[in-house]
């Protein structure tokens, strides 16, 4: 019987090998595709270094939450982290960022695969949702990265950036 666990570790060892195929994929001038209209107009490129630093982030931060931590610390403004994050990263070619984000998704799969089924009840903060349990995070690290893959492929697919969206976490 799978558990709460085996299940999301799958589904992030898929996705993570999905999303690295797809930018192992690309020529090169694929990755200076405009990607979004809004905030900083990421292009594929800057998409691939927040999915490299959001994937970091997240582990630092579940590895605290199991240690007995609060998670993301209140004020924690999300925009202003990634703005720096993927600005911090934008020298690095494209093949080092998949090889970042591959470590990185080893990373998180180590700790998810590491934790136990009480584990996943734990609550944190997460900078987006606020107060969820772990369960949540690790499922939202794949679906973060989904979100983010499918708006690459319609991007590169139609040549044009993807309409904006104005997103907002859920209330509660």
């Amino acid at each position: 019987m799978s558990t709460r666990r085996d299940l999301i570790c799958a589904r992030l060892r898929d996705e993570g090998q999905k999303t690295a195929a797809l930018f192992r994929g690309l020529d090169e001038a694929a990755f200076s595709q405009q990607v979004y209209t809004t905030g900083p107009n990421w292009c594929v490129r800057d998409v691939l270094a927040h999915l490299v630093s959001a994937e970091q982030t997240f582990t630092f931060y579940g590895q605290d939450i199991l240690a007995g931590g609060q998670g993301a610390p209140e004020g924690f403004v999300i925009d202003e982290y990634n703005a720096a994050q993927v600005g911090g990263l934008r020298d690095a070619a494209p093949a080092s960022l998949i090889g970042q984000f591959e470590a990185a998704r080893a990373a998180t799969l180590d700790m998810v695969g590491g934790m136990s089924e009480a584990d996943l009840d734990r609550l944190g903060r997460h900078p987006w949702f606020g107060q969820v349990p772990v369960e949540n995070m690790c499922k939202l690290i794949y679906r973060h990265t989904m979100l983010h893959e499918r708006d690459v492929r319609r991007a590169l697919e139609t040549g044009q950036p993807v309409a904006h969206v104005d997103a907002r976490p859920p209330a509660g």
